[in-house]
């Protein structure tokens, strides 16, 4: 089979493969990361890393600390843990950049830790960012960090793969963050869920790399777990500027060089033609016009003049974040208020990307303009984007914000409003006291019609052949189907809020109270043995475990479903639970029971998983699956990911 470059990439970084095997979407794989990114967070995960066991870091060269978050903070409890981490960075050799350097993911693009064709992880939704310099950025959680520190590997399924292909050129004014949050707006149901996005396409070409890093970074808010861009031109032009800047910053062992780039220029950086997408999204760029966010929503999308209609009055306004801090979007906001003031009221925060970021706009004049204007500035560093340290909002107060969320509370006050806008907008609004923007942005042209998404529909599983079953894994589990066909089954139906923080429950009581808030006859319906049919998007809302763990303790063989909350997926593998996905039989099953009269329905009928085949065998019909390979089978036999991790270092030592 051929492979999109997303499969490519998670290869390359996949350990123990046989010969001659490849690696798909859907494959469960052990990884070896280039890089392993976290930031404040890393406070957090010193002591998972120490509570498996682990005492030495496997690999110095894989971690890069980076402090972002709350940099205002200067308590001593703070001050001590960035100090800790510090020290713990200096006791090993790990790459460590301190608070004011700037925000973690973009160091790891300047310093070039994220390049083409790497794998690129961190304990941070935002990693998807490092898909604009062609590298298969995606996040991980805290025990993924200590498992490759430990370790040097972690294990990933890899997503399905869906096809962004850009047309035509953006109208004069009309930047990556309107492109974005019309993608967002255009496709706001899930289109792109738990997938990983290629962009590819003409329109590629008209974009510039901080265009393309607004939009890598937020495929976050839009629901995929990685964006990446190809390497071209304009890609291969940052680099050299990059390779240039670290020569002439005297480094002796720069991370990009001519010789790296001459290198790229002759990789395998492109899909195979005919590779497998599970969806293709055709998008015009020139049908893409100035865009507003909210309130308090990304996916609510509306035009910026229909916006401006209504004169929204603002207090504050914010230029800040790892979306959109950039020297473009500086420059943009300077070109705005160049000669002008910030309105009376309204508060103008600036906050740099990166301090090389502000040095750089100090040096052109941007930042003296927007100081002149009455900007407000913060350090270099997250800030207000997530609630902490200066200029958070006030309940009752509205903004205007180029940052890359506006949920209700994020940014201060559940009780404030946000919009979001590209920096232009924000400094336009800045300066009228109402959301507004400058003359520019309208579509170039509207050709709407090329604006669509297909879907393949072609079962690639029933492709793959046989799987090998490791000792200890059944090669074959039976039990009858129960249904709960509520689609975006969230975690706190799954299990309630007020036992997720009390945490010496026995498995026994977690198991009594399993599905309750779905459905308060679960317990009485459900039997030890059945398997758990849901339907799409299973396991949405918070990150707790035990959602995943009640079912287990409760027992349930395994579950079902569509689709599921990646957080989900991998809470239950880290858990040793096994959840497959079989859109066939979901759909089969809502077809069959259209009018549910009960919330669980047990189905009278008994279902064969044969893992051999990846195949399901009910209704007299064989329903195909992804296969469970043998990283998936060796966290179930492990009964968790930890487990798992304690042996390896326990063998290793």
């Amino acid at each position: 089979m051929r492979q999109t470059l997303i499969e490519k990439i998670a290869e390359r970084y996949t350990v123990d493969l046989k010969p001659e095997q490849h690696v798909y979407a859907q494959d469960f794989v052990s990884v070896r990361p280039k890089h392993v990114m976290t930031h404040d967070n890393t406070g957090a995960v010193i002591p998972k890393f120490r509570s498996i066991g682990a005492t030495k870091i496997f690999d110095a060269t894989q971690p890069v600390f980076a402090l972002d978050h709350d940099v205002q903070n200067t308590s001593p409890q703070n001050l001590a843990k960035y100090a800790e981490i510090e020290e713990f960075a200096r006791a090993n050799g790990i790459s460590f950049f301190p608070a004011g350097s700037g925000i973690a993911h973009q160091i790891m693009i300047e310093e070039c830790f994220a390049t083409p064709g790497t794998l690129i992880v961190a304990s941070d939704s935002h990693s998807n960012i490092y898909g604009a310099v062609a590298a298969l950025g995606t996040p991980v959680v805290r025990t993924d960090a200590a498992a490759i520190w430990a370790t040097g590997e972690t294990w990933w399924q890899v997503p399905p793969v869906i096809k962004v292909t850009l047309m035509g050129e953006l109208g004069e004014g009309v930047t990556g963050k309107d492109v974005i949050l019309a993608l967002i707006g255009t496709y706001s149901h899930d289109e792109v869920l738990n997938s990983v996005l290629e962009f590819s396409g003409p329109g590629v070409a008209h974009l510039t790399m901080d265009a393309r890093l607004t939009i890598s970074n937020m495929t976050t808010e839009w629901g995929a777990l990685a964006g990446v861009f190809p390497y071209d031109a304009v890609l291969r032009d940052f680099l050299l500027e990059r390779a240039a800047y670290f020569q002439a910053r005297g480094d002796t062992q720069p991370r990009m060089t001519n010789q790296i780039i001459a290198a790229l220029d002759k990789a395998d950086l492109q899909p195979d033609p005919g590779a497998y997408y599970a969806k293709e999204i055709i998008y015009d760029l020139a049908s893409v016009t100035v865009g507003v966010a909210g309130p308090n929503e990304v996916n609510i999308v509306s035009p910026l003049q229909q916006v401006e209609q209504v004169q929204i009055k603002i207090d504050k306004a914010y230029l800040v974040s790892c979306v959109n801090s950039r020297l473009e979007d500086i420059r943009a906001a300077a070109q705005v208020l160049e000669n002008k003031q910030v309105a009376p009221g309204v508060k103008f925060y600036l906050a740099a990307a990166s301090a090389a970021v502000e040095r750089e706009a100090r040096r052109l004049g941007y930042w003296n303009t927007l100081t002149n204007a009455g900007a407000i500035t913060l350090p270099a560093g997250c800030g207000p984007c997530i609630g902490l340290g200066q200029g958070v909002l006030e309940a009752g107060e509205v903004a205007i914000s180029a940052t890359n969320r506006n949920f209700k509370g994020r940014m201060g006050s559940g009780e404030a409003t946000v919009y979001l806008g590209s920096p232009a907008t924000v400094a336009a609004s800045a300066a009228a006291g109402f959301i507004t923007g400058t003359k520019n942005g309208q579509a170039k042209v509207s050709r709407a019609f090329l604006n669509q998404i297909n879907t393949n529909t072609t079962d690639t599983a029933m492709e793959r052949g046989g799987v090998k079953i490791l000792d200890g894994f059944p090669r074959v589990l039976q039990g009858e189907l129960l249904f709960a066909s509520k689609d975006n089954m969230n975690t706190d139906a799954i299990y309630g809020k007020e036992f997720t923080y009390q945490d010496k429950l026995t498995p026994e009581y977690m198991a009594s109270v399993a599905m309750l808030n779905y459905d308060p006859k679960f317990q009485e319906i459900a039997q030890r043995g059945d398997i758990l049919v849901g339907g799409w998007n299973f396991g949405t809302g918070s990150s707790r475990e035990q959602a995943a763990t009640c079912l287990k303790y409760r027992g349930i063989q395994l579950v079902v479903a569509g689709s599921y909350s990646q957080t989900y997926k991998r809470n239950a593998f880290n858990n040793g639970y096994i959840v497959i996905e079989c859109p066939i039989l979901v759909e089969l099953l809502k077809n069959q029971y259209a009018q549910p009269t009960e919330a669980t329905i047990r189905t009278g009928q008994r279902a064969i998983f044969d893992f051999e085949r990846s195949h399901i065998t009910a209704f007299g019909q064989t329903f195909a699956f992804s296969p469970l390979g043998e990283v998936a089978q060796a966290l179930v036999i492990a009964g968790g990911f930890e487990q798992l991790l304690q042996k390896r270092i326990q063998v290793s030592s």
